[in-house]
């Protein structure tokens, strides 16, 4: 235990930086590094608003797993309060104390599935899925290129953060579209002379037939002493749904337009499909005035059809701004989405912050609490709606990391907390990946990766055809 102690009224500065966050019950411990050089030991008492008590002494703040889910099941609806201790050349410090929250709303997912890539530009470098237990510190990997070498795959999209039903795209050759079903994997070829690509971009409709995707072209542009590395555009993109029942591809006249839709996503009760659109234009030279507008289209589970009128909910163009990327919350109450100076790539935008929409009022806002300089991007909700991850280049502008955090029923939102790791300054210091879409999953996913290779290099696919065409 520390002794002779040096009392300072200054907060201690950590990493990550979970001062004043709000926590879900039975979440991985909040473990935390010095921020900075020369600290020889830490000592940390986490005391309970409601009982229980924590201790931590050594190189960093790391908490015993099960120690700590007691902590927070026994405090949740109050507060933790850390009182840090930190010794440098001999003498011991203390620092103001801080507070975390636990909430009462409940994160009962099992985890979270994503994508981890080098933001080196290039196709392949070790791309893989995977997924963590968030009230755990374990990762196993879904697929990845050591299964599948060189091939580039997007990512792992579940049902409403059902694990036993989800998709994903394989790229380029031996390429196709998995739909898995109760452990069953079935490869599509969803590229139509109509749709001219297969599917990337993907969104369940909540009863699990039908899947939205986006067929589009991607590419790459480069900037030369702007400041600004990359800008992604894309040449086509459309909006399409696979009836995985009958395998039709169903298109719709009001979205195949001639505009570039992309970015679907079904409302929560399924009878209403979101997406993005923006008007053609010579890309990459006129790459500032692709603007992003946020459509709605009604579609009918019952026949597989769309509506006739397409309704603007934010007008890119006339805001001079782009709405990408909507996710509606599972409880019918909010959409969130990203918006930017332009473009439907908003990773690569330094500017891209989270809104979120009132379905109850239509008002929109800002996520201030959430946002930073830099780039805000991939988000989803978790089953009950009250929690949120998205990723986040705010700490070095180049590598998205992933953040959660609370919303409550008046979409309050509070401070977001970095999925904790067990050694976090080594863990990100050294990892060199970038995180993409990540969803949360209610349990574990169980995939054939084995499978996956036969599947992927026998290059048997089951064709589509359009319903339209019929």
């Amino acid at each position: 235990m520390p002794e002779n102690v040096k009392t300072v009224d200054t907060l201690p500065a950590i990493y990550p930086d979970y001062i004043g966050v709000t926590i879900p019950e039975g979440i991985a411990p909040l473990n935390f590094n010095a921020l900075g050089e020369g600290v020889d030991c830490m000592d940390v008492v986490v005391k309970g608003s409601k009982g229980g008590e924590l201790h931590a002494n050594g190189e960093w703040a790391d908490f015993d797993v099960d120690d700590w889910h007691q902590l927070t099941a026994q405090n949740r609806g109050g507060t933790l309060t850390f009182t840090v201790c930190m010794e440098k050349d001999g003498q011991w410090t203390q620092y103001k104390g801080f507070t975390v929250t636990v909430s009462s709303d409940a994160l009962s997912d099992y985890g979270l599935t994503y994508r981890r890539i080098k933001p080196g530009y290039e196709v392949g470098g070790d791309i893989g899925i995977y997924q963590r237990d968030i009230h755990s510190f374990e990762e196993t990997a879904i697929l990845t290129e050591h299964i599948l070498p060189g091939r580039c795959f997007n990512c792992h999209t579940p049902n409403h953060n059902n694990p036993s039903l989800f998709t994903l795209q394989i790229r380029g050759e031996g390429g196709g579209t998995l739909v898995q079903r109760n452990g069953k994997q079935t490869w599509y070829n969803t590229k139509t002379d109509s749709t001219k690509a297969a599917g990337s971009y993907a969104y369940w409709h909540p009863e699990g037939r039908y899947c939205a995707y986006s067929a589009n072209s991607v590419h790459q542009a480069f900037f030369v002493g702007s400041g600004q590395r990359i800008e992604v555009y894309h040449q086509f993109s459309t909006v399409e749904v696979l009836d995985t029942k009958t395998n039709e591809l169903i298109l719709s006249p009001q979205i195949q337009n001639g505009d570039l839709a992309i970015h679907p996503a079904f409302s929560a009760d399924g009878r209403t499909l979101y997406y993005s659109s923006s008007k053609p234009c010579r890309v990459p030279a006129e790459f500032e005035q692709v603007k992003c507008s946020l459509c709605a289209i009604s579609f009918d589970a019952a026949t597989g059809t769309f509506g006739e009128r397409v309704d603007t909910l934010l007008n890119g163009p006339a805001t001079d701004k782009s709405y990408t990327l909507v996710r509606p919350s599972y409880d019918g109450r909010w959409l969130m989405y990203t918006v930017s100076s332009r473009s439907n790539f908003p990773i690569a935008q330094n500017d891209a912050d989270l809104w979120l929409m009132d379905l109850k009022t239509g008002e929109h806002r800002e996520l201030s609490e959430v946002n930073s300089r830099q780039s805000e991007s991939y988000h989803n909700w978790s089953r009950n709606s009250r929690w949120f991850v998205f990723s986040s280049k705010r700490e070095d502008g180049m590598y998205t990391k992933l953040y959660i955090a609370h919303i409550d029923g008046n979409g309050k939102v509070s401070k977001p907390f970095l999925l904790p790791q067990r050694y976090p300054r080594k863990y990100y210091g050294e990892l060199m990946d970038a995180y993409n879409v990540p969803e949360f999953t209610s349990e574990k996913v169980v995939f054939d990766a084995h499978e996956a290779y036969r599947q992927v290099f026998r290059d048997e696919r089951v064709g589509v055809k359009v319903k339209s065409e019929e």
